[in-house]
């Protein structure tokens, strides 16, 4: 059974840093894609960034620069380090993993085929 599992989130104001992780288990974590997505209110969920299993982040537009992916394979745990964040960096942040991708990773939502329960970013101005 595949289970993700985040933590860290919460509130912080504008400007402030949060940092969130993701522990995964039941898939063979070190060469697959794994990513972190998010979805505010009213809007469509997306990718923020997403890392193979070597390495190779890739970023969204809006947080190219301000956020960093990482992953430690020995613990089979997924990180999002978010700085500089925006009252606009305000969703619900999902851990998503890729089974079928070791490379070229998709921002797509609909690309990742397992899903974590997602925790709460709210930056306030």
């Amino acid at each position: 059974q595949v289970q993700l599992v985040e933590s860290g989130g919460g509130s912080v104001q504008a400007g402030g840093s949060l940092s969130l992780s993701c522990t995964a288990s039941g898939i063979v974590y070190t060469t697959i894609c794994m990513g972190w997505f998010r979805q505010a209110p009213g809007k469509e969920r997306e990718g923020v960034a997403v890392i193979a299993g070597g390495g190779f982040p890739v970023y969204a537009d809006s947080v190219r620069g301000r956020f960093t992916i990482s992953r430690d394979n020995a613990k089979n745990t997924l990180y999002l380090q978010m700085n500089s964040l925006k009252p606009e960096d305000t969703a619900m942040y999902y851990c998503a993993a890729d089974s079928a991708r070791s490379w070229a990773c998709s921002l797509l939502a609909s690309r990742q085929n397992y899903w974590g329960q997602g925790t709460q970013v709210a930056v306030s101005s």
